[in-house]
């Protein structure tokens, strides 16, 4: 049996904190939403709608995701992983450091929102084939037996850009007086994101192509068409089986660690403050909960442990909410535990990655990664706010529901475990 290599592990470390880097630029515009509002937007513009316009401009990030992930995913299945690897942060690095830069609407009028929107776009783009890319890559290098662990490894750096974002926004908040940040201190988070981007632009340089898309080129075996064609009439039991476990990790996610501070604030009245710090850790649990997933869907299947996750997801989401009307002074804990189970979504990529042949696999993952969390990510948060007045619970239904597919999609993966080729 093949074992993880020094070699190995040193394009793991690197793959997840450019990860981690590259979230955390994608991610850090919605920590400081308010100041961008107050200052790319006309003074008159009633506060409500500039909120709206900047969320606005967040969302086209996302909307920007598949279109940027299906082109990168073609030359990636054509001339190599680790080129668009590069790519990737690059395109994300340099509008992070630019945004940073941008002079507001005071300075330049309207061409302050326009070009904001225009530089989000470009990260939208980066992020699209950025995860499947990264998913991709760490799982060619590594032996077959590792690739759960791999994945999770890199999933877990993902998420720790969340945490980083987090944790730059407090200190940046604390360090700044309410003047102080509209002045200059917003600025702050974009051009360290920027510079870091760039950094890790370097440290890529010193990855290697991956050993199976090196075969694929020795064999002369890379897509003779369209790869994204191919896909589409080939492997559709693979999209639809990655579009909904998706759908899985889009709930996860954007319920329980993107919408949960807000809506326990909201429900339960618990203050700001407890509600980011209790985040805060349920992210740290979260990543720990990746690794640990992913090494054990080596031990003993992708499906068996994806089931086994997706029970304590959908009982932790309950009892997490339940209890927060009547002890929400164990929210740290609870949510900890909650976070943990989050971490089931790093078994996702690795069965991802084993549904699709090499030669179309950037193409497979991409295409349906991105264009279900575009429809699934987008539409959660609107869903769960207009059933909110209606079922106070809604979020931890929702959870619980996605969490069952979950159960089902692993059932049917032990007997049809896919193997990387």
């Amino acid at each position: 049996m093949s074992s993880l290599t020094r070699n190995d592990y040193r394009t793991l470390s690197l793959a997840a904190l450019g990860g981690a880097l590259e979230f955390y630029d994608f991610i850090i515009f919605v920590f400081f939403a308010a100041a961008i509002a107050q200052l790319f937007f006309p003074p008159d513009m009633p506060d409500w709608l500039k909120q709206v316009q900047t969320y606005g401009i967040f969302a086209a990030g996302y909307l920007a995701r598949p279109l940027g992930g299906i082109i990168m995913a073609h030359f990636g299945d054509l001339f190599g992983r680790k080129r668009m690897f590069m790519l990737s942060i690059l395109l994300m690095a340099v509008p992070t450091l630019l945004i940073g830069l941008l002079p507001t609407y005071a300075v330049i009028g309207i061409w302050a929102p326009l070009l904001l929107l225009a530089l989000r776009v470009m990260q939208g783009a980066a992020i699209g084939g950025e995860v499947p890319g990264a998913w991709v890559f760490v799982a060619e290098h590594v032996p077959q037996r590792h690739v759960g662990f791999a994945c999770g490894t890199l999933t877990a750096g993902l998420t720790g850009g969340i945490l980083l974002g987090s944790l730059v926004a407090m200190a940046v908040n604390r360090s700044y007086a309410p003047a102080e940040l509209l002045a200059e201190g917003w600025r702050v988070p974009f051009i360290l994101g920027g510079i870091f981007g760039l950094i890790s632009v370097w440290l890529r340089g010193y990855l290697h192509e991956t050993p199976v898309f090196k075969e694929m080129q020795a064999r002369q075996q890379l897509a003779d068409e369209l790869p994204l064609k191919t896909v589409v009439r080939e492997h559709r039991p693979a999209i639809v089986l990655t579009m909904l476990l998706t759908w899985l990790l889009s709930a996860a996610i954007v319920v329980m660690i993107l919408m949960t501070p807000t809506l326990v604030q909201k429900l339960f009245s618990i203050p700001a403050t407890v509600a980011l710090f209790a985040n805060s850790i349920a992210i740290l649990s979260l990543s720990v909960g990746c690794l640990i997933f992913g090494a054990l869907a080596d031990r003993f299947g992708a499906g068996r442990v994806l089931s086994i996750g997706c029970v304590g997801l959908g009982a932790t989401s309950w009892v997490f909410y339940q209890q927060m009307s009547v002890a929400p002074e164990n929210i740290n804990m609870l949510y900890a535990l909650c976070g943990f189970f989050v971490g089931v979504i790093g078994v996702v990529p690795s069965i991802a990655v084993m549904s699709f042949p090499s030669r179309v696999r950037f193409s497979g993952l991409s295409f349906s990664y991105n264009v279900a969390y575009a429809v699934f990510g987008g539409l959660t948060p609107v869903m769960v706010s207009l059933l909110l007045p209606i079922d106070k619970l809604v979020a931890a239904h929702y959870v619980l529901a996605l969490s069952a597919l979950g159960v089902f999609v692993g059932v049917y993966l032990r007997r049809n475990e896919p193997v990387i080729g």
